[in-house]
């Protein structure tokens, strides 16, 4: 019997029976790479059979394939300034665009941007798609997401700043914000009122917005119905507050084509149905930020700290 190559982690917590359709009863989460400072904003991409993710604190976009594991893919991946500087600099969120670009959400420069270069053959040459906020600089883009007609959709926490406090000095905009960025360039606020702005995405049918809040005073998802230039009727779609002492804060998610909900949070990785039941938990100890869902959307890939992870969920 050939020998998994990979250390199992986590457990499968279920609270309700129709995760048993979502993640079978033997489905078991694997650690693919290791030895990362911050692993964030996981990105599958199929053509290709390679998953790319940040490493936020190191300034890198690692690739993993099945055939070579971890090889450094973008370097500098989020601050190409010459000035020495700590902290989250690198890439967070990762993303392509409607014509199969690589965008990345830059800390350490401030900005949306687009790699200037195809997939196979990456560069640490970027396009700005959006800097500031009527002539303010955004802190440090986190995670975004783009609707079939090219919007780009992103959060503006402060994590990338020196300090990561709505009291750094390098702050331009006193809020934390959630934008979008229409095809002809502008830059709309959708939303300044949730303190931590994280992980952000659509619905299927694109009408309802889903974002995720890290501040550990309001752990929540909030859902927003999407209303052209503005978002209205804004709820809880859940609230962590009972997980308290666990590693982790609502981050980075993914919803697959049925509206089930792939969100880290306190204590692993949560599945919620669309109407924000909570259906089952992969439990692992270390924070979990982000994650990305197969073509198939039967594999869920994991950014988890120090690790990264594929949880083959069903067959």
């Amino acid at each position: 019997m050939a020998q998994n190559k990979y250390k199992t982690i986590g457990i499968v917590e279920r609270y309700d029976s129709s995760l048993d359709t979502i993640v079978s009863k033997d489905a078991k989460a694997e650690i693919i790479a290791e030895g990362f400072d911050w692993s964030e904003g996981a990105l599958w991409i199929e053509k290709y059979k390679m998953l790319l993710f940040s490493d936020v604190p190191t300034n890198t976009v690692y690739k993993w394939t099945e055939a070579k594991g971890k090889e450094i893919y973008l370097k500098p991946s989020g601050y190409t300034g010459t000035i020495q500087r700590g902290g989250e600099m690198g890439s967070n969120g990762l993303l392509l665009d409607n014509n199969g670009n690589l965008v990345l959400c830059q800390h350490g420069d401030r900005r949306m941007a687009r790699m200037d270069a195809p997939l196979d053959n990456p560069q640490p040459k970027f396009i700005p798609l959006a800097t500031n906020y009527k002539g303010k600089r955004f802190s440090s883009p986190n995670d975004a997401i783009m609707s079939t007609e090219g919007e780009l959709f992103f959060t503006d926490p402060p994590y990338g700043l020196t300090t990561q406090s709505d009291n750094d000095p390098a702050k331009e905009i006193p809020w934390n914000g959630v934008y979008k960025v229409k095809k002809n360039g502008e830059v709309i606020l959708l939303v300044d009122s949730i303190t931590r702005p994280n992980g952000i995405a659509l619905f299927p049918g694109e009408k309802k917005l889903l974002v995720a809040s890290s501040d550990p005073q309001k752990p929540n998802w909030y859902i927003f119905d999407v209303d052209g230039d503005k978002l209205t009727n804004g709820k809880i779609f859940y609230h962590a507050g009972s997980e308290k002492g666990m590693n982790g804060l609502p981050d980075g998610f993914k919803i697959d084509r049925q509206g089930n909900v792939f969100a880290t949070g306190p204590g692993g990785v949560h599945i919620f149905n669309k109407d924000g039941k909570l259906l089952g938990k992969l439990r692992v100890d270390d924070s979990t930020s982000n994650c990305s869902l197969s073509a198939d959307e039967k594999t869920l890939y994991i950014t988890n700290d120090m690790y990264v992870l594929r949880f083959k969920m069903r067959n």
